[in-house]
């Protein structure tokens, strides 16, 4: 039997701490952040943080470095029209699912007999367990031409890499080896960035990094199936067209990626202020581009602060305009 709520706040779903919470902010509605979190004890930052549910809700605005409170009548009309906006979005998804279920049945459909020709199986197979880096060292012996990887996530392996030998006898051979890390790769494991530059790997960054990915030359491709993190299962791809999409999509993202300077020579910095200014043209808030680029929401909001008067803007809207005018972005 489902709890009985005790007010209104937690009839929404919040907890009762975020009812209490609540209360006290009603009080406190259209004050400047810096005194409403100091009439409640709490560090600027820290109540920020508590109030995310209540922003996200659209219950709670932070405008101008001050907060506005809805009143209880105000936040059930917000949940209900956005309860409402999402009802009218699921049945749109539901529209879309059911008009794609006939192509559920037609990929198991083969061509008739004479309706083509010459019909092969693709070159690849997908597997799981079995030696990995010898697998790898395989292939990368047995290929040629530049290896291109995506590492989302493997940076956080404590180092030495198995690998490191290898690929740094394959770069002396001439073969280059570029790899795409996620911002946050530099922020919180940067030693392991300079190891891998160190041993000849050209190294960019981007904000998000969406998936795992080595490609080798124009003849192999290695995918998790499906896309993401995961070591296994894993697609062997051999099929030309395929690895070379593969490929064009790697000099695509390596074009946007932004380089770190002298990395293996030591004290090395990314353009920041190129990946916030990216953030800030995607729309992005200050919380989520924290979380991308792996650093505090008190950095993001200086660096944010020192671009816009850089660019003499009154507004991210502005800084973005002004940015792609001067060829920042």
């Amino acid at each position: 039997m489902p709890r009985r709520p005790d007010s209104l706040i937690t009839a929404l779903g919040f907890t009762q701490a975020q009812e209490r919470l609540y209360t006290r902010l009603l009080s406190q509605t259209g004050r400047e952040l810096v005194s409403v979190a100091g009439a409640l004890l709490r560090e600027p930052a820290d109540l920020e943080a508590d109030m995310a549910p209540f922003v996200a809700q659209g219950i709670v605005r932070i405008e101008d470095g001050r907060v506005f409170v809805c009143s209880p009548g105000e936040a059930i009309a917000v949940l209900l029209r956005e309860t409402a906006d999402s009802a009218a979005s699921a049945e749109a998804r539901l529209r879309e699912v059911a008009a794609a279920l006939p192509f559920l049945s037609a990929s198991g459909v083969r061509p008739s007999t004479g309706e083509v020709h010459d019909v092969e199986a693709l070159d690849g197979e997908i597997s799981s367990g079995g030696n990995v880096p010898g697998l790898l060292s395989a292939l990368i012996l047995q290929s040629k031409g530049d290896m291109l990887q995506l590492r989302p996530d493997q940076w956080r392996v404590a180092p030495p890499d198995p690998m490191s030998n290898l690929l740094r006898q394959v770069v002396g051979s001439g073969r280059r080896l570029r790899t795409i890390y996620p911002v946050r790769a530099f922020q919180e494991a940067p030693e392991t960035l300079r190891q891998r530059a160190e041993i000849g790997e050209e190294v960019r960054l981007l904000p998000e990094v969406p998936t795992r990915m080595l490609v080798l030359g124009r003849t192999h491709a290695i995918l998790p199936e499906p896309l993401g993190f995961a070591d296994e299962p894993r697609s062997l791809i051999r099929q030309r067209g395929i690895v070379e999409a593969l490929a064009l999509l790697f000099e695509e993202m390596w074009s946007r990626a932004a380089p770190v300077p002298d990395l293996a020579a030591g004290p090395a910095s990314p353009d920041l202020r190129r990946f916030l200014l990216q953030q800030l043209a995607g729309g992005a808030q200050d919380e989520q581009i924290a979380r991308r680029l792996g650093i505090s929401l008190r950095t993001v909001r200086r660096r944010v602060a020192e671009v816009m008067s850089e660019l003499g803007a009154e507004s991210r809207f502005q800084a973005g305009a002004e940015a792609a005018r001067r060829g920042w972005l």
